[in-house]
């Protein structure tokens, strides 16, 4: 069943079902303008999917054919998954950080086998077991790679800049974190309930009411730069905080208020997090056997593998993290390199 939320002034959302996952859905926000509405997201791109967001669109009184732009928060397959199917059933612009746009040239252009072979690579230095490493070394010859050829976006949103939303204000803010481009939106108007604060944000991953978002290295066959991810999100955290808006329109779960205190358990969280992890390095532990002892919503046995590589680049982000502030180091002449607290 299609489910639709009016959020008042000229915003509602549609429900938009992510196939096998426990999130359960994406929520695409649907913004009236003088030219059609915009959407925040467009949802994964799967045939059921589609079919929910195209009743959804019915059930605001509009249609996909209708749609004037799509702004897309994330490169993530459950946000930017149905722009193109969107944009071929109605002409609309997609707009996407430039940094996020090029990790979607780069999915595009890289053959398969680089992908599978960078993976493999990355796992092993992580001191990965060689059992779980060998499935990827044995499909490199794979032509095709399932999330490789997503929209390319034909416009670019701009940090601090006002989108292409005629008759509203949505602006730009640049949150690097969850990815290196992602980007939340300020709907600078008052809130159609008069609550107290500074219009709305539509905050994609960034800022969620009860999860924490996952923060893992940015993955590029290609670039050798020595990033941190987790530094990035604590920073953005403390710029959307500092917008003190009066709701939140995350990109899944529900509407909130009071983004300050949500920042707040969020950087405590990190906090809390990242001194259990230096209490762990007292000992040198590789990133996988980080991740193995860290704690997870259920015990590392049970994590599936596709999971357990999302778990090891989150420790190596937090790991990042540490060196960066000196409080770890790698061990001199371990290999795969393992890390000490300081």
């Amino acid at each position: 069943m299609t489910k639709t939320f009016d959020h008042g002034g000229g915003v509602r959302s549609v429900q938009v079902p992510i196939p096998d996952n426990p999130l359960g859905h994406t929520l695409v926000y649907v913004v009236d303008t003088g030219r059609g509405p915009v959407l925040v997201d467009t949802g994964w791109d799967d045939p059921a999917s589609w079919d929910v967001l195209v009743a959804g669109l019915a059930a605001c009184g509009t249609a996909v054919s209708e749609v004037y732009g799509v702004v897309v928060s994330h490169h993530h397959p459950d946000h930017h998954g149905l722009s193109a199917r969107v944009r071929e059933a109605s002409g609309a612009w997609v707009a996407m950080h430039e940094a996020d746009a090029a990790i979607v040239r780069r999915a595009r252009e890289t053959r398969p086998e680089r992908w599978y072979a960078y993976m493999a690579d990355k796992l092993a230095a992580a001191g990965a077991p060689e059992e779980h490493i060998a499935p990827l070394r044995a499909v490199r010859g794979r032509r095709t790679l399932p999330g490789l050829s997503p929209a390319l976006p034909d416009r670019d949103v701009v940090p601090g800049e006002l989108l292409d939303l005629p008759g509203r204000r949505l602006r730009a803010v640049w949150t690097p974190g969850h990815t290196p481009g992602h980007v939340c939106l300020h709907l600078e108007e008052d809130h159609p309930a008069r609550l107290a604060g500074r219009g709305r944000l539509f905050s994609g991953d960034h800022l969620l009411p009860e999860i924490t978002p996952h923060i893992g290295l940015y993955e590029d066959p290609d670039d050798a730069t020595v990033t941190d991810p987790l530094g990035d999100y604590l920073d953005s955290l403390e710029r959307v905080g500092r917008l003190i808006p009066a709701e939140v329109l995350p990109a899944h779960q529900y509407a909130f208020t009071d983004a300050p205190g949500r920042v707040r358990q969020l950087l405590d969280h990190h906090e809390q997090r990242l001194a259990g992890l230096l209490a762990l390095l007292r000992e040198p532990l590789t990133p996988w056997q980080l991740a193995e002892r860290m704690e997870w919503n259920r015990p590392w046995a049970d994590i599936p593998y596709g999971s357990r590589n999302i778990a090891v680049s989150e420790a190596e982000s937090h790991l990042r993290r540490l060196v960066k502030q000196g409080r770890a180091e790698p061990l001199a002449g371990s290999e795969p390199v393992a890390y000490v607290a300081v």
